[in-house]
């Protein structure tokens, strides 16, 4: 943990372990999964928990690149997500975060980390880990308070459905 100081610049810089984990098995190979997360047409159709919407996505999946989404709630108000992807393995794992821009810039108070891992599994399915790495145990309990297990597990079953169709 970072010493007990004010000075922001003092940490320990050990990795710690303010995880949200969600995993599930999916009846499909990797590469369709990896498909619905770097396609927008198909990010538009399962990335938010129903009835929310997704309005706009963009999806430059490389290091540096940007990812971004628009979340609508059943009552019209708009939620803007953007982040940059730092790793991109196809069909493999994905990892971004809120916390830079594009060119690596801050992006004001970080909320997370994404990785989402595709482990292909003999039978044609694959297992699926999604985890939200936090900076603290105070943003990790918010995003569960925020219904982290059900709106992610709510759009992990949709992506389920999704990747039956193509």
């Amino acid at each position: 943990m970072a010493n007990e100081t004010d000075n922001p610049c003092d940490t320990d810089g050990a990795a710690h372990r303010f995880d949200l984990v969600l995993e599930r098995i999916i009846a499909a190979p990797p590469e369709k999964i990896f498909r619905a997360w770097t396609e927008p047409e198909l990010i538009k159709q399962w990335l938010a928990p129903k009835p929310w919407t997704i309005t706009e996505a963009i999806c430059d999946p490389r290091p540096g690149g940007l990812t971004q989404f628009t979340m609508r709630s059943p009552d019209g108000q708009e939620f803007p997500n953007s982040g940059v992807f730092l790793e991109v393995i196809p069909n493999r794992r994905i990892v971004s975060t809120d916390g830079l821009t594009p060119d690596w810039k801050p992006a004001g108070q970080p909320f997370m980390v994404s990785r989402i891992e595709l482990e292909p599994l003999p039978d044609g399915r694959t297992k699926y880990t999604a985890t939200a790495h936090h900076w603290n145990e105070a943003t990790m309990k918010q995003h569960e308070a925020m219904g982290f297990h059900e709106g992610w597990g709510q759009c992990a079953d949709q992506l389920a459905e999704l990747v039956k169709t193509f």
